[in-house]
């Protein structure tokens, strides 16, 4: 497997010569954790697939606007995360379901997903998470499923470091309740 340099992608992304070989190795590099990004936000394989490709399509149609002045990676995820956000509302529109009311109809999805393979205990994970304000939840798949370090997510969500420590534990203190009152 060819290995990845970002700083060179970038300057090849520029390019107009070298820009499709470029953009075919952010493809190749980010597809994985960008898919299992979204579909830990909205639960159905499907759904995270279309979505993944929605996103590759906008950053391909939007990429001579991109200068570097962030990480690629940051680009890409604040992408993601947008469409993942607006494909959850129109979802709960759809479905005439408020934000107040939670996200129940992602258990649901989850529940229905003949690609999930999880056991009993990771079923009960993902509920927990699901029954988590949305921006807690997006948080905490961030640090927990992504690794992602509070600094990168502060560029992504435009929040501040403090806030998203703070919205991490106040998430995994929520989850850790909710799987103790299952037990």
């Amino acid at each position: 497997m060819q290995s990845y340099n970002e700083d060179e992608i970038v300057e090849q992304l520029q390019s107009p010569e070298t820009r499709r070989a470029a953009f075919s190795k952010v493809v190749a590099h980010y597809s994985e954790p960008l898919y299992w990004h979204i579909r830990k936000m909205v639960m159905s394989h499907d759904d995270a697939d279309d979505l993944l490709q929605n996103t590759f399509m906008k950053a391909w149609m939007n990429i001579e606007y991109f200068r570097g002045e962030a990480k690629l990676s940051t680009w890409l995820y604040r992408i993601a995360i947008n469409e993942s956000l607006t494909f959850l509302n129109k979802q709960r529109q759809q479905l005439n379901v408020s934000i107040e009311e939670g996200d129940g109809f992602l258990a649901e999805k989850l529940e229905a997903d003949e690609w999930f393979c999880g056991d009993e205990a990771e079923k009960q994970l993902h509920q927990a998470i699901l029954k988590l304000p949305e921006k807690q939840r997006l948080v905490f798949n961030l640090r927990y499923f992504q690794e992602m370090k509070y600094e990168d997510m502060s560029n992504i969500l435009g929040t501040s470091v403090g806030a998203l420590k703070a919205s991490y534990h106040l998430a995994a203190k929520k989850i850790e309740d909710y799987l103790t009152e299952k037990v």
